[in-house]
């Protein structure tokens, strides 16, 4: 049986790297791609024994260094049939007025246009082979806005547009497109919005139990395992306590 191969951006960490994880259960061969070469190095331990992998160091954002390193893959895996655009960052929590110009630039680069940049290379060769399969990983945020969510909310519906707009294009050729958009997961995404500052991050999810990068993970692998006349289309999935991006029932 030919192999399977699946392309995970992101994958050093949280939903990226579980996601790494639950498609080599599956029986794929990964290509994770992530900025910390440490991470990448070690994501081999937690693959399951015998998978097929390939680390790739890059930031999404930077679209040179994202054509270098697709457009030279090895010939036995150029043939990518999962992509999961999951690198994505949120930076600070500010009325629109005091945001930070710096912070707008990370979420716009990284959640928009690498995810452009990433599936720019990819799809070409998905469209040749009339086979493929895009996840693109938005968020609630992209369904709705909250207040000092601004930009980074703007960011998420950029990719739910895209989303919608990839699907439309990649049809004729047989290629499924899913969205996949989380509430409350816990990962690093709080630490990195909060700049580090692990106390406040712990209170986003105090008093509920949020999802985990594992249940996101399972989803995907159960979207992607589906027939190929198949395609669940958009995924939104919140921890039970969740009910939008605003109405979250405490405990406390």
């Amino acid at each position: 049986m030919e192999r399977k191969i699946a392309c995970i951006t992101g994958a050093t960490s949280g939903i990226g790297k579980a996601t790494a994880i639950a498609l080599a259960k599956l029986g794929y061969a990964i290509i994770a791609t992530g900025r910390r070469k440490d991470r990448l190095n070690n994501l081999s331990k937690d693959l399951p024994v015998g998978t097929d992998l390939l680390t790739l160091c890059f930031d999404v954002r930077e679209r040179e260094a994202v054509q270098k390193e697709l457009r030279n893959l090895p010939e036995n895996w150029k043939n990518i049939d999962v992509l999961v655009n999951n690198a994505g960052n949120a930076h600070g929590l500010d009325p629109i007025q005091s945001g930070n110009t710096d912070d707008w630039d990370a979420m716009m680069d990284i959640n928009v246009k690498g995810l452009l940049y990433v599936s720019k290379e990819i799809m070409p060769n998905m469209i040749a082979r009339k086979s493929g399969t895009v996840v693109n990983i938005g968020s609630i945020a992209g369904k709705e806005v909250y207040p000092n969510g601004n930009v980074y909310c703007a960011s998420k519906h950029a990719v739910d547009a895209i989303t919608q707009g990839m699907r439309m294009d990649l049809n004729p050729f047989g290629i499924r497109v899913i969205g996949v958009h989380p509430g409350l997961v816990e990962t690093e995404f709080s630490m990195v919005r909060f700049k580090g500052d692990a106390e406040r991050s712990k209170k986003v999810y105090q008093g509920l139990q949020p999802l985990t990068p594992e249940d996101i993970a399972d989803t995907i692998a159960f979207a992607v395992s589906r027939p190929g006349h198949v395609v669940l289309a958009d995924i939104v999935i919140l921890p039970t306590a969740q009910a939008s991006a605003t109405v979250i029932t405490k405990k406390l």
